[in-house]
């Protein structure tokens, strides 16, 4: 639904995609991009929905639960958003319906931070090209939620790979048309100590070349605080 979500309700739960955080950076954005810009129905390719591993129905009264045996609880993503002082000015200007009260946002749920209940990972897009316009992870702290991560620059997205924060963000040159950039940056985090420390970062330059896409850089880089 490229991202929308009702105003006054639960954000809908993202869904998954494994793979490599590369592949996992890339498939968001790309796909979100092309969809809403071509007038359909955009894909979400990460988050927590659900296992391939789950064979069974639950039982009627079971409860979802993750890793750390509690069960799933979705939050208002827009008024964590707006509550935020840490969400800049401008991305709060641009949080406005696209329509009937459909928020152009994102909102997944999983295991980043280590802690007693999911973290939740909200994207903010445009209405007309789902091209992020900011990314953040937040953790529960007893009746809150604190702001762990934020980033905020055009065509910016992040998802939650196997326990990592995978953000991408896509790179154009001057008259790139939205659904195809000339490269992309994947950079993966991971909880350490109290924050997100940058574990891999990838740099990719996408050739003219029908389908092809040649990898520039790929390497570990030291550890830093992103908030």
């Amino acid at each position: 639904m490229c991202g929308l979500v009702d105003g006054g309700s639960r954000a809908e739960t993202a869904r998954w995609a494994a793979g490599s955080a590369a592949t996992a950076g890339l498939a968001a954005v790309v796909l979100f991009a092309a969809g809403c810009a071509t007038g359909g129905t955009g894909v979400k390719d990460e988050g927590a929905a659900h296992s391939d591993a789950a064979t069974a129905a639950p039982s009627p009264d079971a409860t979802p639960s993750f890793g750390t045996g509690k069960a799933n609880r979705t939050v208002d993503a827009v008024a964590l958003l707006k509550a935020d002082p840490k969400v800049s000015a401008r991305v709060k200007e641009d949080l406005r319906p696209c329509g009937r009260d459909l928020f152009p946002v994102d909102t997944s749920y999983g295991n980043l931070t280590g802690g007693s209940s999911p973290d939740v990972v909200v994207n903010v897009l445009t209405c007309g090209d789902a091209v992020g316009l900011g990314t953040y992870v937040y953790r529960e702290n007893g009746e809150r939620y604190e702001n762990v991560f934020a980033a905020e620059e055009p065509a910016v997205y992040a998802a939650i790979d196997r326990g990592d924060l995978v953000v991408t963000r896509q790179v154009y040159a001057k008259g790139d048309p939205v659904a195809q950039p000339s490269g992309q940056e994947v950079t993966t985090y991971r909880w350490q100590d109290g924050k997100f420390a940058q574990e891999h970062w990838v740099r990719n330059e996408f050739s003219t070349a029908v389908g092809g896409g040649e990898v520039i850089a790929t390497e570990p880089v030291p550890e830093f605080d992103d908030r």
